[in-house]
């Protein structure tokens, strides 16, 4: 996941597409579904061949071209685990100047058609064999990926334990927060640690909920974290500090 970025007139390598690697690779995907995931987040799922070449955590080029040929690309996680639908789900966040965000969030529609580019990303990613237990911490839209994992998880590897500790500005803006309780109550290898900062009460990550999720699965065996820079330097420091080695640590960054 990196900053959104519009970009006019991409060129991409000239090669063959026989021997050029599937990530270079551009493939046409349709959009099969479309439903509102938070007041700003959209979750948008796409037909396409790489929907069962992927692993949890990696993440996509997206690329619109105009009817004039101007083109605008944009990074975006994979929210879904494979599941042989043919498909896979982004969730995108609408931005106020944000060329490809703000075409899904306003003019997409079931049936069009866009561009993906990927998989990206080796080792920010996991699946069930690369085991755990799995210590995952997301800031705001940093959580998708870390959503993919969990999702993977639940098909087959339950008995792994795992924390998420996701930071959102409200519940209201928490991605998929329902779903992450549901899998909270119902699970018991598995807790979810939110943290609101501007809510009455609220409260950014801190000491002890780090804590309170380490005592949870005990001693990780891996540690994903993905969100702006402010919120990746904090929930390292904070896992650090509870002596966690630094290099179980994979994370992900956007943002200036």
């Amino acid at each position: 996941m990196v900053a959104e970025a519009v970009l006019g007139a991409v060129t991409d390598r000239e090669a063959d597409p026989a021997i050029e690697p599937i990530v270079f690779r551009w493939h046409e995907a349709e959009i099969a579904a479309i439903a509102p995931v938070t007041p700003h987040v959209k979750s948008v799922r796409l037909r396409c061949g790489l929907a069962e070449a992927y692993r949890a955590g990696q993440h996509v080029d997206v690329r619109l071209t105009a009817e004039d040929g101007y083109q605008a690309q944009r990074s975006y996680s994979i929210a879904s685990a494979q599941d042989g639908s043919g498909t896979l789900e982004l969730m995108i966040e609408g931005l106020p100047d944000g060329e490809v965000s703000g075409w899904f969030s306003h003019c997409a529609e079931v049936g069009d058609r866009v561009e993906l580019r990927g998989p990206i990303g080796g080792s920010f990613s996991w699946d069930g064999p690369d085991g755990g237990p799995l210590l995952l911490g997301g800031g705001g839209s940093g959580v998708v990926p870390l959503l993919a994992m969990l999702r993977r998880r639940a098909q087959n590897w339950r008995a792994i334990p795992a924390a998420l500790i996701y930071s959102a500005r409200t519940r209201a803006e928490a991605i998929a927060v329902a779903e992450l309780e549901r899998l909270a109550e119902t699970d018991p290898n598995f807790s979810l640690h939110l943290a609101t900062t501007r809510e009455p009460g609220g409260k950014r990550i801190d000491a002890p909920l780090v804590a309170d999720a380490l005592a949870r699965i005990g001693a990780p065996g891996k540690v994903f974290l993905c969100g702006s820079n402010r919120f990746v330097a904090a929930a390292s420091d904070l896992i650090l500090a509870q002596g966690v080695a630094p290099g179980l640590i994979r994370t992900e960054r956007f943002g200036a």
